[in-house]
């Protein structure tokens, strides 16, 4: 006789907005976990159920339980998540960052990705900061799984909440392998970047606008090196997701040939996203503060350069050794990223990054370290 389904329930809210962290970790640990574990009947929550199931191709559509009570978001906690968890009956509910109040016979799982809102406070307004730390704080602690997506935020997490390290349970994200590497495939994915966009030989970085995220050191460095003068094009690709008025105020005073070799993309779609990490020629990852730092892996299983930051989570990233550096130091990186546009790393160099970042960050894994928790 076959043993009784888990039954989970997947607050999913955050996959009705914008590609983010939260979204692909989502994406990336049920889609595994659908595949490999048939025996977790999973439902999601969500106030877009046709995103949700393009997201999730593979799910029956009575899985997606729609949010009737989306606005204000924190009202689903107290009307629509209640109900669905009593009416199924769930073992489990996840949740990320923030969970409701708990509710008999149903275990809550809650991920919580960072807290680098209490370690870089002038980043985050006093209102965030006060809001997070209390909601966080609660629903982490009173959660029955606790887990987040890093070492770094393992540590930090436990430091500051007082809790055991061996509490917190580590599901890293994972990247999704590159089948096509070859030298035909970069050079169809060049062609298509110069046709569509015009750009070719460039320097990328992808990652919405925060201050955190050190688009400036970037600018400011392209700039003083005056590799446009190189004809190296500087693009970035991510949403504005705060003001950042020291880097607008460097786009306002670029001159005329200055701009002709900076391209600010807001979104793209993933073709064309990884159409631009194939074809560029050099990856740059210079954010100051991460939870985790999904991009330059990406990058990397492209098999095409990369120079990282070494703060915080991405620490970590050893791999990428010795094209790291540290984001205060901007003499240090400036020196990185000259060397590294004038001796790119070889090919062998590169497979080998690929090739561990795939051992070590990679789905089925995380799938498999998640349902040990649910069942163990």
């Amino acid at each position: 006789m076959n043993a009784k389904p888990i039954k989970l329930f997947v607050d999913a809210h955050s996959m009705d907005k914008e590609y983010q962290g939260t979204y692909t970790f989502l994406q990336g640990l049920y889609s595994a976990l659908l595949e490999n574990h048939p025996d977790v009947d999973v439902y999601f929550g969500t106030s877009d159920p046709g995103r949700l199931q393009r997201a999730f191709p593979q799910l029956q559509p009575q899985n997606v339980l729609a949010y009737k009570n989306a606005k204000p978001g924190l009202l689903r906690y107290v009307t629509d998540i209640p109900r669905y968890i009593k009416q199924y009956g769930f073992d489990f509910a996840h949740f990320q960052y923030i969970a409701p109040q708990r509710k008999p016979g149903c275990r809550y799982i809650v991920t919580l990705h960072d807290i680098i809102f209490n370690d870089y406070k002038h980043y985050f307004s006093f209102g965030y900061r006060t809001s997070r730390q209390y909601l966080f704080g609660r629903s982490i602690r009173n959660a029955g799984i606790k887990t987040t997506v890093s070492a770094y935020s393992q540590e930090r997490i436990a430091e500051y909440y007082g809790l055991k390290y061996r509490d917190i349970h580590v599901l890293p994200n994972g990247v999704k392998p590159t089948t096509e590497t070859t030298r035909q495939s970069r050079e169809i994915a060049r062609r298509r970047i110069k046709v569509r966009y015009g750009i070719e030989n460039y320097i990328l970085y992808v990652s919405r606008v925060e201050a955190r995220k050190n688009h400036e050191l970037l600018l400011k460095t392209y700039l003083q090196l005056e590799l446009y003068k190189r004809q190296i094009p500087l693009v970035f690709i991510g949403k504005k997701s705060a003001q950042v008025p020291a880097l607008q105020s460097l786009i306002d005073n670029l001159t005329a040939e200055q701009k002709q070799y900076f391209h600010f993309i807001e979104q793209v779609d993933q073709s064309d996203l990884d159409a631009f990490y194939k074809a560029c020629r050099l990856f740059v990852y210079p954010s100051i503060v991460e939870g985790f730092g999904i991009p330059p892996l990406e990058a990397a299983m492209h098999h095409v350069p990369v120079l990282c930051s070494s703060a915080t989570a991405m620490q970590s990233f050893d791999f990428f050794e010795p094209y790291c550096f540290n984001p205060a130091n901007e003499v240090e990186f400036s020196v990185k990223l000259q060397y590294m546009l004038n001796n790119p790393p070889d090919a062998a160099f590169l497979a080998d990054v690929a090739h561990q970042i795939q051992q070590q960050y990679n789905w089925q894994q995380t799938a498999g370290t998640f349902y040990n928790l649910l069942t163990s």
